[in-house]
């Protein structure tokens, strides 16, 4: 195989994807108290979301080893490599360890692991990006180079109907959650330039905090019709359906909504959605 492309299974992907992308899924582990998950094709997301909404614990997730990305790469003589942010998670620096180990057997091949200073969608859309480079039949170093530009250049937001996951694993204050809870606050959050959470705004009601998502993202000042938006949802095809509408007026050069799987469900919790473009 001349071209591999492998991502983290934060990289939240649809039938479409799966069949035109060929990406190669190293998967998480997710621990919810005596319930384990292994975050690949097999996963009972039912459950899982059962299992995280009836516990009051803080869910424990375990980033892929650097054996089991070595895996991935042993059949691809140029390796792409798309991972979660790595102020989230120690996921990248896993890859580069495989990235080493693989090296040391394999001197002629070609590696390059890509902090997408995001999740979940980020990802998908910087995976994209790599299989756009390669049809275009850009040389390695080509492709790193327009792939980290675009990474510099995309921009992330979330909504989380619940803040509960996000505040017993850190990332928000336990007082500025519980506040938000009480008052039906919905933080806009987004992905900083360096790939960490921060609120943008914090609006009451959800259908408020969507219209104004719609609108922050037009605020941008983006060439929309050079990129693509994509969506991803944690159990609310509605609320895709309904923010693809809002963003339709903008003119993006395409729209895809997939629905999240473990890793992302568990950051964004359920009901939750996430954007990139």
């Amino acid at each position: 195989m001349e071209y591999k492309i492998v991502a983290d299974s934060s990289c939240d992907l649809n039938d479409d994807l799966k069949a035109v992308m060929d990406v190669s899924l190293v998967p998480f582990k997710i621990d919810i108290d005596d319930s384990s998950f292994v975050d690949d094709a097999d996963i009972d997301m039912e459950k899982l979301v059962s299992t995280m909404l009836a516990s009051p614990n803080p869910i424990k997730s375990s980033c892929p080893s650097p054996g089991d990305f070595k895996e991935t790469y042993v059949d691809g003589d140029n390796v792409f490599v798309v991972t979660i942010s790595k102020k989230l998670s120690a996921t990248y620096n896993s890859a580069i360890l495989a990235k080493d180990m693989i090296l040391e057997e394999f001197k002629d091949k070609f590696v390059h692991v890509f902090n997408s200073k995001s999740a979940s969608v980020g990802e998908t859309l910087t995976a994209i990006k790599i299989k756009e480079c390669i049809d275009q039949k850009l040389s390695n170093s080509e492709i790193v180079e327009k792939v980290e530009q675009y990474i510099e250049d995309m921009k992330t937001y979330f909504i989380s109907e619940d803040l509960s996951n996000l505040i017993e694993n850190g990332r928000i204050s336990k007082t500025a959650g519980l506040i938000a809870n009480v008052l039906n606050i919905k933080p806009i959050m987004k992905a900083t330039d360096d790939g960490n959470i921060e609120a943008v705004e914090k609006i009451r009601g959800s259908k408020k905090a969507f219209k104004r998502l719609a609108e922050i993202i037009g605020e941008t000042g983006v060439k929309f019709e050079e990129r693509i938006v994509a969506i991803s949802h944690a159990n609310a095809l509605d609320k895709a359906l309904d923010l693809k509408e809002d963003l339709k007026k903008y003119n993006f050069k395409d729209i895809i909504i997939v629905e999240t799987k473990g890793l992302s469900t568990v950051y964004v919790n359920n009901g939750g959605i996430i954007i990139s473009f």
